[in-house]
């Protein structure tokens, strides 16, 4: 939900222009020799070819998605796909007894994760889609919260945590200063403190030793990122979950680690196989993947999986009479539609694992042509070279005092490129970079346009003045 501050009275008195009647298909019948109002409901309908031509002009005026480095989202899929989903757009998900061959690719997605994470029984294997990864973490999140709530804490019984909720125990989630803002929400939401581990020199995310020192009796859990958004790079899961061993060894508390893999979820499993992430790992209790961002599918697809009925408390399935059915649900959201899902599982069959992995490889090699590129240019630094997650943050050299990351991020969006410039949160806030996302659909000819409009730029920021040398910010600097 996007909030948004309704029209002024100027915005909803409606100002009427005319309609080209060549252009707009203008028809007096339905009303439209004027221009609709933006901001109120029109009086009357209009012609699908006017409704659909106003919109499409303005929706022309965002940015090209393709060229777009700052998504993580898929903005490429065969057409085959795009024919599929619009089959299944009517489909709502949660029909499960009137769409019972949707409910069943919905379960066999869930299989195919739970084999390519290698649960130990992918058939006790308890999953679901989501609208996304921030959805499919707030599941896992309360999950985490619920186990914490019914566990039996050392000479305690069952369920004596939760006989002492909300009183003087607050639980706490522990994490990297780097999350995506969604756990930031949960916790805000689902009143649970949140204990971020800051960013350290070059450390730009979570370490073993710093989420193990964080750890009390009312620990919730500890979420490993799998793909850092800031970097790309991954988190150790593997040393926090030894970490954590030596933590219940030394004093009782058994915590569960949720790996948000988002991206990397659909990353390492096809070109780290030697890389220990996922259920292979006993303390790992769930796993969260977006199926619309490395996984291949337009926008609204997300999959959270535990590994047994231990990590998801039954009492946190909600089982609905609905149309007919009894069916199990554990979601934020009632009605979705089916069509994700449906691309979902068309391109695990498509690709299978050989062709997600030539699929990935070829993101990744992108990504490190790019980075190895920019870092000869001598303007730059590389913070990550695109070698785990395909993608890599940069910044500008040291000695480079002419122009900053924000100078160019300005400059190639004139150009039509979108590449996110950033600071780094606590405590490296002196820190600010660019950060490349490759995806699939952005090929090696892209990336060769990309240089040359970056190469072609940088004559002339090293030519400019330095950012306090400018005439905006004289000013300023000399007041301070």
């Amino acid at each position: 939900m996007t909030l948004h501050k309704g029209a002024s009275a100027s915005d909803r008195k409606h100002t009427e222009h005319p309609v080209n009647p060549f252009y707009g298909e203008a028809d007096p019948v339905a009303g439209m020799e004027t221009a609709p109002p933006r901001h109120t409901l029109p009086d009357g309908p209009v012609s699908p070819h006017t409704a659909y031509q106003f919109v499409h002009d303005e929706l022309m005026l965002d940015g090209n998605s393709r060229l777009n480095l700052a998504t993580f989202v898929t903005t490429w899929m065969e057409p085959q796909a795009g024919v599929l989903m619009a089959e299944c757009r009517d489909k709502n998900m949660i029909d499960k007894d009137e769409y019972p061959r949707t409910a069943e690719l919905e379960r066999r997605c869930v299989a195919m994760l739970a084999d390519l994470w290698h649960a130990p029984d992918p058939s006790a294997t308890i999953g679901c889609s989501t609208t996304g990864s921030s959805e499919a973490c707030m599941l896992a999140g309360m999950a985490l919260k619920r186990r914490w709530m019914l566990g039996a804490p050392p000479g305690g019984s069952r369920g004596s945590n939760k006989d002492r909720y909300p009183g003087e125990a607050r639980p706490n989630l522990i994490m990297g200063a780097n999350v995506q803002v969604c756990w930031e929400k949960f916790c805000n939401f689902w009143e649970v403190e949140a204990r971020m581990v800051p960013m350290e020199g070059d450390r730009f995310h979570l370490d073993a030793a710093s989420a193990a020192e964080l750890c009390d009796e009312n620990t919730i859990g500890v979420v490993a990122i799998l793909g850092s958004t800031f970097d790309g790079s991954y988190e150790p899961v593997a040393g926090i979950c030894a970490a954590l061993d030596e933590v219940q060894q030394q004093n009782g508390w058994d915590i569960p680690v949720h790996v948000d893999g988002a991206s990397g979820a659909m990353i390492a499993p096809f070109l780290d196989p030697e890389l220990i992430w996922d259920f292979r790992l006993p303390r790992v209790a769930s796993i969260n993947t977006s199926g619309h961002k490395y996984g291949l599918v337009y926008p609204g697809v997300g999959w959270a999986l535990w590994r047994d009925t231990d990590a998801l408390p039954e009492e946190l399935v909600f089982r609905v009479n609905y149309l007919g059915g009894d069916m199990p649900t554990f979601a934020l959201n009632f009605s979705r539609p089916g069509a994700q899902v449906a691309a979902q599982y068309y391109t695990f069959m498509r690709l299978g694992r050989s062709g997600f992995r030539a699929v990935q490889q070829a993101t990744r090699d992108v990504a490190r042509s790019m980075a190895e590129r920019i870092g000869a240019l001598g303007d730059f630094r590389l913070l990550s070279h695109g070698d785990e997650l395909p993608v890599f943050a940069f910044t500008t050299a040291d000695d480079v005092t002419a122009f900053d990351v924000f100078d160019v991020s300005r400059r190639m969006r004139e150009r039509g490129w979108l590449i996110p410039a950033y600071t780094f949160p606590p405590k490296r806030e002196d820190l600010s970079v660019l950060r490349v996302v490759c995806r699939n659909g952005f090929s090696l000819d892209l990336a060769d346009l990309f240089m040359a409009d970056l190469e072609a730029l940088l004559p002339e920021f090293r030519e400019q003045p330095g950012p306090l040398q400018r005439p905006e910010n004289v000013a300023t600097a000399f007041h301070h």
